[in-house]
């Protein structure tokens, strides 16, 4: 049976700037990138293509409903950095409402979304997936609507990815991260009920 990480160990990793990943022999290792990803809040980029992606009136944007699912769809990889424990560990989280998705859907089925850990006024983004095309891009700008609504300061995504470059990602070095992330945690920020869609487009 799989171990987990308790809440309150997980979150004290984020707190201190590292995050967790299975390994392949099954051990768990923690890591704190420099330089490390980041999302500018204030300068977020929707390319030209994922705006037309967004105007589809047939995606639909859930949120906290399918958590477990989302996560288990972001490990289908052939190589994968989520395990039972980690699955476990982080269903722990949202049942205590500091681990989110964001769900995109379409005609009934789950299209495509992302999960994270939420401390302070700091979202940790740790995966997204998409079934259908583009509906990954949905689920990012959609987060970055939510976390502006509701006063966020930092979303770390990790590493930067060339999908997300096309975003605004950039890297910063640990030290310039791990000052934003102190401001962060000691600020307050809300994961607001209804998303607003004018923020970001």
């Amino acid at each position: 049976m799989a171990t987990i990480i308790p809440p309150e160990q997980l979150l004290g990793l984020y707190a201190s700037g590292w995050f967790p990943m299975a390994m392949a022999d099954g051990s768990i290792r923690c890591f704190s990138p420099d330089p490390r990803g980041i999302v500018p809040l204030d300068d977020f980029h929707i390319p030209h293509g994922a705006r037309k992606t967004l105007e589809d009136p047939a995606w639909e944007i859930r949120i906290d409903t399918a958590f477990e699912t989302v996560m288990r769809a972001c490990g289908e990889r052939e190589e994968t950095w989520i395990d039972e424990t980690l699955i476990r560990s982080y269903v722990a989280l949202h049942r205590i409402g500091a681990a989110h998705s964001v769900e995109v859907w379409r005609d009934g089925k789950l299209a495509g979304g992302l999960y994270g850990v939420r401390l302070g006024a700091a979202f940790f983004g740790e995966s997204m997936f998409h079934r259908v095309t583009g509906a990954s891009k949905v689920a990012l700008v959609r987060l970055v609507e939510r976390l502006r609504s509701g006063g966020f300061q930092l979303l770390d995504t990790q590493w930067v990815t060339p999908h997300l470059k096309r975003f605004g990602a950039r890297e910063i070095s640990r030290p310039k991260y791990l000052r934003m992330l102190s401001k962060s945690l000691s600020a307050k920020a809300l994961w607001p009920q209804i998303i607003r869609t004018d923020d970001c487009t």
